[in-house]
């Protein structure tokens, strides 16, 4: 059997002709279509319904097994509307006497009614969808809607508003450039904003900042330290940077020729590496301590502030090698200091680890 829909998302027929849906059988949605036509003539429903009406009787000439109905939802909005279609549509599948299956012909008026589609495929499969409209305002509806969409969905109308938003400034704000004897400047600054913009979203550097912003909103009410340690090393890395500058200026002025591009990585490593180990070991042990609160704590995780310590050792020896601020002695014994560190504290936590480990599991075995 085929069952012939027509559906009125809004509830047009119900709030303005007082009928109960849903409508079932070729009487009733007629005498529904003509109460809905001479309470308002010019709703687009009226012509939906005398389409069913029309299909019907197509293919009842046919000989075809065919049942005609009108489901509606409400105007509470697309969510609420949606689920009372699909309720109304269960009782009307319900109320079939027939051992046939049931397939749908969906009539609508235009977009918005056809978001009911997916509702009512699941629950009778869908032979075709028609849309009718009035031929003198084709589209129209369907333009709408569509822009009644782009202006409620967030991702759309970000893309397409702001742009066109920054555009339209454009002439204002070189009136108020040319009053300020600043046009250069207001216009500068204005394509800045707009290829800073069209650059973020090509990138799509919107979502990381997003995840980065909801990521801090969580470790903050979450009371995790490794936000406070990121902080304090970010302020760590600034203070090392100014150092390796620093330390750059006073070697140039302490040497009589120019210098080379070794001697300056040198510089800047001896006078920042202090700073940047300090905001390494700050970020391993606030992870250290979150991932211990969290019970996901592993003996291998306490590496990460030696490791930190070895290479900032070694890195400081080398370049002080290079500025002649150590010797060969020296620069051997911090070599080494630093490989025996790594090697040292890796073997000591993978034995820890093993032990306990090992140690843990037959404490469950017993």
């Amino acid at each position: 059997m085929l069952l012939v829909l027509c559906v009125d998302l809004d509830d047009d027929l119900g709030r303005k002709t007082g009928f109960s849906t849903p409508v079932i059988g070729r009487e009733p949605v007629e005498e529904a279509a003509v109460a809905l036509a001479t309470a308002d003539p010019e709703d687009s429903d009226v012509n939906v319904i005398f389409q069913g009406i029309h299909v019907y009787d197509d293919l009842t000439e046919r000989d075809e097994s065919v049942e005609v109905a009108v489901v509606t939802g409400n105007d509470g909005g697309d969510v609420d509307a949606n689920r009372e279609v699909g309720d109304e549509v269960d009782t009307v599948l319900a109320s079939l006497s027939t051992a046939e299956d049931v397939t749908t012909l969906v009539i609508t008026d235009g977009a918005q009614d056809e978001s009911v589609i997916p509702i009512i495929r699941s629950r009778a499969p869908i032979d075709g969808v028609r849309r009718v409209v009035v031929r003198q305002a084709q589209n129209l509806e369907s333009m709408y809607y569509t822009i009644k969409q782009v202006l409620n969905d967030p991702e759309t109308r970000g893309t397409v508003l702001i742009p066109i938003g920054i555009l339209l400034l454009i002439y204002p704000l070189a009136l108020i450039g040319a009053l300020l004897e600043l046009p250069g400047l207001v216009l500068g600054v204005t394509s800045t904003l707009l290829g800073l913009y069209l650059i973020s979203r090509g990138l799509g550097l919107g979502e990381y900042l997003d995840a980065t912003v909801e990521y801090g909103r969580r470790s903050l009410y979450a009371g995790r330290t490794t936000l406070l340690a990121y902080v304090v090393a970010a302020a760590l890395f600034v203070l090392g940077g100014v150092s390796g500058v620093n330390m750059l200026e006073d070697t140039r002025a302490a040497s009589s020729s120019e210098l080379g591009i070794p001697m300056m990585l040198a510089a800047l490593v001896y006078g920042s590496v202090q700073w940047f180990a300090a905001a390494g070991i700050t970020t391993s042990l606030g992870q250290i301590t979150d991932e211990y609160i969290a019970g996901r704590l592993e003996w291998r995780y306490l590496n990460a502030p030696f490791y930190v310590i070895a290479i900032a050792v070694v890195l400081y020896a080398v370049s002080g090698f290079f500025l002649d601020e150590f010797g060969i002695a020296t620069l051997a014994t911090a070599l080494t200091a630093g490989t025996l560190l790594g090697i040292v504290s890796t073997l000591a936590f993978a034995v820890a680890e093993s032990r306990f480990s090992e140690g843990s599991r037959r404490a469950d075995s017993a």
